[in-house]
């Protein structure tokens, strides 16, 4: 059977989706999995044993109707059996039209059934207490594989070759192994998403402090300002241990580095969602508007997450998740650091003291 899944969006969410191959491929050995994901996250599905074909979406087919169109013929040509549609966009609407596919799955939306033989409801909405974002994600493959019992977690396959260059980088920039290795991600994806960095710095100071460790700043080149904003409202000791010069160019390098790390701890994103695809333990914020239940998959000691509604759940309780958003600085000058700190000294001398 020769299968298509469509994900076309942020790192987190094609990591997530990358299960379903694995279960696929689980299921029966024989199916044949492509891939469908934007340019940018590419680097999060590479080396997947379960992946047969990785299929680019490109930026140009946004923007040029006749790419689009040709596109869209190469999917038709490629005859596939069955299409798995986590996008749910018109972009994926109009792939799977093109397919025909005998089985076509997607989440029920308004015209889902126009272009789906099968809509699967999304039920961490019906049901936020049961169901997350990978039991949802599950569902999508049901109507091939039957009921899904087991939950497996998504996965970062790094090379040998990889992992060995990013030590060598990291002895080369003076980091000594020995000691405790934390990723920050000081960074959210947009400034909604990002945890005010008065606070941020607050919760570095202290990090620094107990673990005495080198900390290492997640961030892209557009957002060095806000780096290095960050990093001036540091403490000068706390200074010291953060190794700013150590920077990943490409988001492959990037995990090659975390794989190193001991722990990451900042502003819940692809970020966290990596880390835990590498099996390190994250400490994760969540943006005030993000469903913490659908996308804190995996809770455990390893991985612990803080949110507005744990300590102001009253204040959420009526609000819908357009209103929040609106309010979303108002929320976050409320959770301040002193709220969760020891919740987070507990996580370090779990995660760090007894083995460094």
């Amino acid at each position: 059977m020769k299968i298509l899944i469509i994900q076309q969006k942020m790192i987190g969410d094609v990591l997530v989706s990358s299960i379903l191959c694995e279960y696929l491929k689980n299921h029966n050995q024989n199916h044949e999995i492509h891939y469908l994901i934007n340019w940018n996250t590419l680097a999060v599905i590479q080396n997947n044993p379960f992946i047969d074909k990785q299929i680019v979406f490109k930026s140009e087919y946004r923007r040029n109707k006749l790419k689009f169109y040709s596109f869209l013929k190469t999917i038709k040509k490629a005859e596939y059996d069955v299409v798995i549609d986590v996008y749910g966009k018109l972009e994926s609407n109009l792939m799977s039209l093109s397919s025909n596919a005998s089985i076509k799955t997607a989440f029920a939306k308004s015209r889902s059934k126009l272009f789906y033989t099968h809509t699967i409801p999304i039920k961490s909405r019906e049901f936020p207490d049961t169901f997350n974002t990978i039991d949802d994600r599950l569902g999508l493959i049901e109507p091939i594989t039957g009921p899904v019992q087991n939950t497996i977690p998504p996965k970062i396959y790094l090379s040998d070759n990889e992992i060995t260059e990013a030590k060598a980088f990291l002895i080369s920039q003076k980091i000594i192994l020995e000691k405790p290795l934390i990723m920050i991600s000081i960074l959210g994806s947009s400034n909604e998403k990002t945890y005010p960095l008065n606070y941020m710095a607050k919760l570095i100071d202290r990090i620094a402090k107990r673990t005495k460790g080198t900390l290492l700043f997640n961030y892209i080149p557009s957002q060095l300002q806000e780096a290095q904003e960050l990093y001036e409202l540091c403490k000068s000791e706390t200074r010291k241990h953060i190794s700013f010069e150590t920077f990943a160019p490409s988001l492959r390098k990037f995990l090659a580095l975390l794989q190193h790390c001991d722990l990451l701890i900042g502003n819940e994103g692809g970020s966290t969602n990596m880390a835990k695809a590498l099996d390190i333990p994250t400490f994760a914020i969540f943006a005030p508007w993000i469903d913490k239940q659908g996308w804190h998959t995996f809770a455990n000691k390893n991985n612990i997450a803080i949110h507005f509604t744990d300590y102001f759940n009253d204040e959420a309780r009526n609000e819908t998740k357009k209103s929040i958003k609106k309010k979303n600085n108002q929320f976050y000058d409320k959770l301040k650091p002193e709220l969760f700190v020891d919740k987070l000294d507990a996580f370090l001398d779990l995660k760090i003291l007894p083995n460094k």
